[in-house]
């Protein structure tokens, strides 16, 4: 296969990204800035997130907003004055980041009144998909996943090398494309911590990197969970899922959960497996994850990197002496 086919391969064409919640752990910040634009150093997370769809081929962004958080889409506009103010002052590297959110891809807003639960979300976005798209990305703006771009792919490449060269979403999509049904995203985190998190009970495949689901417990006690491999915020998602969207019933608070419709497919024989992700991941849904994934950005960034590792080494310095940990 070449880097090419690979490429097509591996396309999505929607990707849905679920943004109507309130960002009540980042209050007061949020009272008047969405959660999705808070910056990872100088760049929103949807950015990051619009960033890592048009990565694996996706042209459009179904954003699910909420009707009083409009900034989200306004993001994506073109701002032609500011970038005529910058460019005749020749700060031409504001301009190009001022424009690249409007060149990534085509953001279309779908409202959601009230929010009642992910699975409500992620099934208002039906009617923005084409015809022919039998499968779709879901993207959760909460999760970082990295790396969001993949290595240049050479023509020669073996099977395992190219699947180590793929972004998680290409991953996921290679998966589907081989084995069908619904992909999704697992980490590994410590068991005393799978309280926290929908848990996969699952089955080994001829592949170490993908398993195959026969169940999901929603933050299961420790001593119950049936593994240590948790979802994150990736989903490719056959359309199949909405039909399983319409016929579960609606939980605590009337919100329809996406894990029920998923378990439903699993019961009716619908194949679901599970990338296990051997990248970072960030949760940017919490101060907690936020602040980390920020040093992380501002490490690898060339022009903040140097002064930034130079900083922190004197903040840990200084924190160490003052609890008495050096």
């Amino acid at each position: 296969m070449t880097s090419k086919q690979l490429s097509e391969a591996l396309r999505v064409g929607t990707v849905v990204v679920p943004a109507a919640g309130m960002g009540t752990r980042f209050l007061p910040a949020t009272k008047t800035v969405p959660k999705e634009l808070l910056p990872v150093v100088d760049t929103p997370g949807i950015e990051l997130i619009a960033e890592e769809a048009a990565a694996v081929g996706a042209d459009r962004l179904a954003i699910i907003t909420a009707p009083n958080k409009q900034e989200v889409m306004r993001h994506f506009e073109a701002f032609p004055d500011l970038v005529e103010t910058l460019e005749a002052r020749g700060k031409e590297s504001q301009s190009a980041k001022v424009k690249r959110a409007h060149s990534l891809l085509n953001p279309i807003a779908v409202e959601q009144d009230k929010p009642l639960g992910l699975g409500h979300a992620v099934g208002l976005a039906e009617s923005v998909l084409a015809e022919d798209e039998e499968f779709f990305g879901v993207m959760l703006p909460d999760d970082i996943v990295l790396p969001m771009t993949a290595m240049t792919a050479m023509t020669a490449m073996t099977a395992m090398t190219a699947m180590t060269a793929m972004t998680a979403m290409e991953q996921m999509v290679a998966v589907r494309d081989k084995l069908g049904g619904s992909v999704l995203l697992a980490v590994e985190v410590p068991r005393e911590q799978t309280f926290n998190y929908g848990v996969f009970d699952i089955q080994d495949t001829d592949d170490e990197s993908v398993k195959k689901v026969v169940g999901m417990v929603e933050k299961p006690d420790p001593a119950d969970a049936p593994s240590n491999l948790v979802a994150t915020g990736r989903y490719v998602l056959d359309r199949k899922i909405f039909d399983a969207l319409r016929r579960i019933t609606p939980g605590k608070g009337g919100e329809l959960q996406l894990t029920d419709a998923i378990e439903l497919l699993i019961q009716e024989g619908e194949p679901v497996h599970v990338v296990v992700h051997q990248g970072t991941r960030h949760d940017l849904g919490n101060p907690g994850g936020y602040i980390p994934a920020n040093v992380d950005f501002g490490l690898k960034s060339d022009v903040y990197g140097p002064a930034l590792y130079t900083q922190l080494k004197k903040i840990i310095a200084d924190y160490e002496a003052e609890k008495g940990l050096s």
